[in-house]
């Protein structure tokens, strides 16, 4: 007896045939991506960090600093002091370590200037900006500004160029040898005048007399804030501004033999290290909060601490008198707020170092009306293009607040000169659009080579009683594998991984910094170039959908096929 074929009986064998990845229909498609790297991402001065890696691993070293310094026109001088949070996003961290990205872009800084190899300037447009301030963020606008053909004239109220990177930090972070042929390397580009020892006092008389169609405020915040701590007779405060910048003057301030610092940041620990320098046998650091919101980078804390520094947590100062200073404990609260205990402590001191943050002279702006002077210092300016409530006016670096530092400060000052050449050619700025970033979790690592990062040399701790450098450069051996660690997330390396992964063989080597090409006459869909892509620099797409095309009665495709099969 014959038994009927039902219709449900067909059913499933119709969607085994009309179901994703089988048949001769595709659903999806292989397209070769450009992504972010968390590095890049996490640079304040919005370098291309996987791009140079790449030319430095290639050992193209001149190509590498020239990819380089499109946005940092400093890196020997970054790639010694930059606190480099590029290396906290590095994906390579979750495999072993991240890799030392600022010990690589030192090398290169350092290789430009033992070659000699300058920066290039459009030609001239015949505009005219002014900066004020030779701190990083003016540097980099003028650098960025020059290249694009404008004449820049930067003034500086100090006698000699830098900011806080030749006053604030110390020598033997920051030696001054580097420091200086990085900032002449910009000061003798075509276009750019640097006039130091001149402070503007009228921002707006300093523009109209000399003719300019812009300006970039970039004072930083070189004045310190104070606490009110009462002293005994022949006390003094120092401030740790005051304290670095003379220092950096080659004075020698006498500080005696037991030095207290006043606070808990990057400042704090460069003044105690100072301090040290200076001849101090003793140098406790007084911190209100606990170690859990410590406001110094653990890194430069160690170093401190290493070197003897010793500190006390959730401490205030009550009193700086004859017999030293008066210190008590404290709570801390949910909100952030401390609560005193009423436990006095007294401890002796020579002198107390203040390092409880700084601010910014805005004084120069008081005859612009439109610009707004917030109640913390700062300078108010727009997002995106730095500019001011006063048109042509824009600000930049410490003075309009945020995080502050060196780097920050750069990046701040390539964006304003971008803001300005819009400006100054009609336009707004508007900042292009970032890719998406890419996670150590998107990456395809199946097998990769284990590889140690490489340490930079440095000075004994008993052989740190001066300003020298503490920290060696990489060899360029060292330099060159430290920069092949990188593992160019987000962006094609052309390893051949898809090409040999292909199993109909749809993937075309174009040839060397070309890529490749995917034939879709040939390519199934089935994702294994993706699936293959060490980096992550193929995303699967779904296809694009046909309105017109025909279907069979239960809504499968019956069109004609979208690939080759190969015979």
């Amino acid at each position: 007896m014959t038994v009927p074929m039902k219709l449900h009986d067909m059913t499933q064998i119709m969607q085994d045939t009309a179901r994703r990845g089988v048949g001769s229909r595709r659903w999806q498609q292989p397209v070769y991506e450009h992504f972010l790297p968390p590095c890049n991402q996490a640079c304040p001065a919005g370098e291309d960090i996987q791009g140079w890696l790449s030319l430095a691993q290639a050992g193209e070293y001149e190509q590498a600093w020239r990819a380089l310094v499109a946005n940092n026109p400093m890196p020997a001088v970054h790639g010694r002091a930059c606190y480099h949070p590029c290396e906290s996003g590095c994906n390579r961290g979750s495999l072993d370590d991240s890799v030392s990205i600022h010990a690589v872009e030192r090398f290169l800084g350092d290789e430009a200037l033992k070659n000699g190899w300058t920066f290039e300037a459009a030609p001239a447009t015949g505009k005219k900006v002014l900066i004020v301030g030779a701190g990083p963020a003016g540097l980099s606008c003028a650098y960025h500004l020059a290249r694009q053909g404008h004449a820049v004239e930067v003034r500086d109220a100090a006698a000699e160029p830098g900011g806080m990177m030749m006053h604030g930090i110390p020598a033997y972070r920051l030696p001054r040898t580097e420091l200086q042929q990085e900032i002449a390397r910009i000061a003798v580009m075509p276009g750019v005048t640097l006039t130091c020892g001149v402070k503007v006092e009228d921002l707006s008389k300093a523009k109209a007399e000399g003719g300019f169609d812009a300006v970039f405020v970039a004072v930083g915040a070189q004045l310190a804030n104070h606490l009110n701590v009462p002293t005994g007779d022949g006390k003094r405060l120092v401030d740790a501004v005051s304290l670095l910048d003379d220092v950096s003057e080659q004075k020698k301030p006498q500080l005696g033999r037991v030095v207290a610092v006043v606070g808990g940041g990057n400042v704090a620990m460069d003044a105690a290290r100072t301090a040290e320098r200076l001849g101090a046998k003793d140098v406790v650091i007084v911190f209100r909060y606990d170690k859990d919101h410590m406001e110094a980078l653990p890194g430069e804390a160690a170093e401190a601490f290493a070197e003897g520094v010793k500190i006390r947590w959730l401490n205030v100062v009550d009193h700086f008198g004859a017999d030293g200073i008066t210190v008590e404990n404290v709570t801390m609260n949910a909100d952030g707020s401390v609560t005193p205990t009423g436990e006095i402590t007294t401890l002796a001191a020579d002198s107390v170092v203040m390092a409880v943050g700084q601010h910014s002279d805005l004084s120069l702006l008081a005859t612009m009306p439109k610009i707004t002077v917030q109640k913390n210092d700062t300078v108010a300016v727009d997002a995106t293009t730095l500019m001011t409530g006063e048109a042509g006016i824009f600000a930049g670096g410490d003075c309009i607040g945020g995080a502050r530092t060196m780097t920050t400060a750069t990046g701040h000052g390539k964006r304003a000169a971008h803001a300005i050449h819009a400006y100054l050619n009609g336009e707004t700025y508007v900042h292009p659009a970032s890719h998406p970033v890419v996670s150590f979790d998107m990456l395809h690592l199946p097998d990769y080579r284990n590889a140690p990062r490489r340490t930079q040399q440095e000075r004994p701790l008993t052989d740190r009683s001066d300003f020298e450098e503490v920290t060696a450069g990489l060899s360029e051996r060292e330099a060159r594998y430290e920069a092949g660690r990188c593992l160019s997330c987000g962006n094609c390396f052309e390893c051949d991984n898809c090409f040999a992964a292909c199993p109909e063989q749809a993937i075309t080597r174009l040839g060397r910094g070309k890529g490749y090409e995917v034939s879709l006459d040939l390519c199934t869909g089935c994702a294994l170039c993706a699936a293959q892509c060490p980096c992550h620099a193929i995303e699967m797409q779904p296809e694009p959908q046909d309105e017109n095309a025909t279907t069979g009665s239960l809504g499968e495709p019956i069109a004609p096929v979208d690939f080759k099969v190969r015979a």
